[in-house]
């Protein structure tokens, strides 16, 4: 995940997202340079509109909470409990991960 944190703050940064710019930002945060999974994600990201991927993923969560419910069965205490718990850790786990890049 911290491969494409620095392809993010590299772009958001002006800079081109290229592998000596990747490995610049993998060795100053501190993380230990993978050059295959360097040259991996430039080559996945050649010819990809960055701003556009961004904002069509951050619009495609909120689009799919407002949509219009659908006929579903109710949910017990315990399911909703254990549900509840479950997205919990999701956000945990998405904060350790942003928190890893200022580790």
């Amino acid at each position: 995940m911290e491969y494409v944190y620095g392809a993010m703050l590299l772009h958001a940064a002006g800079q081109d997202v290229n592998e000596k710019n990747m490995e610049k930002v993998m060795k100053s945060s501190g993380v230990k340079v993978d050059s295959a999974r360097v040259k991996a994600l430039v080559s996945a990201l050649e010819g990809v509109d960055i701003d556009e991927a961004m904002s069509t993923v951050a619009v495609a969560p909120a689009a799919a909470s407002t949509a219009a419910p659908t006929a579903t069965p109710t949910a017990t205490p315990a399911e909703k409990e254990a549900k509840e718990k479950e997205e919990e850790k999701t956000e945990e786990e998405a904060a350790s991960g942003l928190a890893s890049l200022f580790e």
